[in-house]
């Protein structure tokens, strides 16, 4: 029976446990110094832009498909498995499309175009996909909530979602662990060693981890710890640079729904997001709404900026100015892993191993491919 340690349980880690536990053959250890869902999982908005993303084809588009079809059967799976709700919003996503002008960013302007929209509207129908390009007259029709001010119309993706990452997150390891998944947290991970006897002709294999609660071998090690990679990967001479960048976000409470009560999409505009709380659950008082990106400087310190949360603030009140009528329920942060010198995710074999997983660095989009990675992870290890 191979034995493969997971290390990091965010959104990632869980979902690989939980994929990995339905393989017959494999015992599984998951290791986190916190609780899981206590990094930048907890810290996501749970958006999963994947059809109305710009990403056409290769791997970044191969990833989202996968995952936004994996999620659609994943959630009542674990539902049925746990017993547990999870908030998982199926009314899709509304983005807004701003009047931008001359002074905009070239790229920025060509995005918002309606022949650009059209252009992926097509793509998105020959791959079996949806979305609809609404105007002002039908976005205020079923949108009320959405003042048209600086708007010039709507991208409508019916088939995109949006969950809730901690409660999947506790969901999946309370599935895994049903499925004899073994999880050990509060453990910090001291030291990587690598076999004795690897040599230049075959490629190193990583031997055990050495652990605050002592040593533990394994058949194949995977990365999923985020920020935490880049310690590990320097101790087997293969640094992978993973930088942190903040995100602040706020949950507003309006104490009744926006707009239309039974159409609760989560809407998108200008890099913001307005999340409706737990959809499907309960009735809607509750708004999410983020996130900044405020990157590191110097020694990768990264001091929350008041000033540009208040400005995230400043444009959801633009886009909704009923939400200027909310109060802040509560303030959160979260460092996202971002691959510095190279795309995010970093879903690979750690170079010169063979039983060293990466499965990390996913930036903004952990919760969105998190069931593709998984994928990706068991096909490393048992090739299918």
């Amino acid at each position: 029976m191979s034995h493969v340690v997971i290390i990091g349980c965010g959104i990632v880690g869980a979902t690989i446990a939980y994929e990995l536990s339905l393989v017959k053959g494999l015992k599984i250890t998951v290791l986190d110094k916190q609780e899981p869902a206590q990094a930048s999982t907890g810290a996501a908005l749970g958006v999963l832009m994947g059809v109305i993303s710009h990403k056409l084809k290769g791997k970044a588009w191969k990833l989202r498909q996968t995952s936004i079809q994996r999620y659609e059967n994943l959630i009542p799976e674990l539902e049925s498995l746990t017993g547990r709700k999870i908030p998982f919003n199926r009314q899709g996503i509304l983005l807004l499309l701003p009047n931008l002008d001359e002074n905009s960013a070239p790229e920025v302007n060509e995005q918002v175009t309606k022949e650009n929209w059209e252009k992926l509207l097509e793509i998105r129908q020959s791959q079996g996909w949806q979305l609809e390009i609404w105007d002002i007259p039908k976005l205020k029709n079923i949108c009320p909530q959405v003042d048209e001010n600086d708007i010039v119309g709507a991208v409508y993706s019916p088939q995109d979602r949006q969950l809730d990452p901690t409660v999947l997150t506790l969901a999946l390891v309370e599935a895994a662990q049903r499925n004899g998944v073994t999880f050990k947290f509060g453990v910090n991970v001291l030291e990587m060693s690598l076999i004795p006897e690897a040599t230049d002709v075959v490629a190193n294999l990583c031997q055990k981890i050495v652990t605050t609660q002592g040593e533990i071998t394994a058949d194949y090690f995977v990365m999923a710890s985020g920020l935490g990679s880049t310690v590990l990967t320097t101790q087997l001479n293969q640094k992978l640079d993973i930088r942190p960048v903040l995100g602040q976000a706020l949950q507003l409470h309006l104490g009744h729904p926006l707009g239309n009560s039974d159409f609760q999409p989560a809407i998108t505009g200008n890099d913001v997001h307005i999340v409706p709380c737990g959809v499907g659950v309960g009735t809607i008082t509750d708004y999410w709404v983020g996130a900044t990106v405020e990157f590191p400087s110097g020694e990768n310190e990264i001091p929350p900026d008041k000033e540009l949360l208040d400005g995230i603030f400043k444009k959801v009140i633009a886009f909704c100015p009923e939400l200027a009528e909310a109060t802040v329920k509560r303030t959160w942060t979260g460092l996202r892993p971002r691959p510095e010198g190279r795309p995010a995710p970093v879903i690979e074999k750690l170079a010169g191993y063979d039983n060293v997983l990466l499965a990390t660095g996913h930036y903004r989009n952990g919760v969105l491919l998190a069931p593709a990675t998984a994928y990706a992870i068991r096909e490393m290890i048992i090739g299918e």
